[in-house]
């Protein structure tokens, strides 16, 4: 059988770190669309390619005039179910790495949201149902896949045994690309260095 190529979109958080050291895929994608911390998520993400020996890209498409909330530095929108929402946010990546992705001949493109991502539509499994059908259905046939959802952050670090450098480097605010500490990407990275009792 013949090998079944692998990507995976890298944000630099603590999900995709931890899927991304799971399943080692053959390419990372790390998307700068215009959020406000994308210098960091670059920088992230290109380090632990490096530390992975995985090939890394990056799409830089910049739509950030189409964004709302603390990720696009702009008011949320009245309909935002949380202060980074951006419409649409994940469909959009899922579209420019399937993009890249049929380019490189990639048949699987994976995706890490866990299950406090729940009260995003495009956080549950309904909607990775969907976009799977819609992406897989068109031209290169790649599957969109979402092995976490099941999981919440520290169960997927636990479950994937990442090593504590890995997790630590880690940026998951939502305001700058210095930790805010305040924020709710913030607030989630203290509480999973909490739960695996990272000092």
């Amino acid at each position: 059988m013949a090998n079944i190529k692998k990507a995976v979109l890298l944000s630099g958080g603590i999900d995709s770190i931890c899927l991304t050291y799971g399943i080692m895929p053959e390419i990372a994608y790390t998307i700068d669309y215009g959020q406000t911390v994308s210098e960091r998520e670059l920088y992230v993400s290109k380090y632990i390619c490096e530390k992975l020996d995985i090939e890394h890209k990056i799409i830089k498409i910049d739509c950030r005039s189409l964004g709302s909330g603390t990720l696009a530095n702009s008011e949320n929108l009245k309909l935002s179910p949380s202060d980074e929402w951006w419409p649409f946010r994940n469909q959009l990546l899922i579209t420019f790495a399937a993009m890249q992705a049929i380019k490189d001949e990639v048949k699987e493109l994976y995706l890490s949201s866990v299950k406090s991502d729940g009260f995003h539509r495009d956080g549950t499994k309904e909607f990775y149902k969907l976009i799977n059908n819609l992406v897989s259905y068109q031209e290169g046939q790649i599957k969109v896949i979402c092995p976490t959802l099941d999981y919440y952050s520290h169960e997927l670090a636990l479950k994937y045994k990442v090593p504590i450098n890995l997790l630590s480097i880690a940026h998951s605010c939502h305001i700058s690309n210095f930790a805010c500490g305040k924020c709710s990407g913030c607030t989630k990275q203290l509480k999973v260095r909490h739960e695996l009792k990272i000092v």
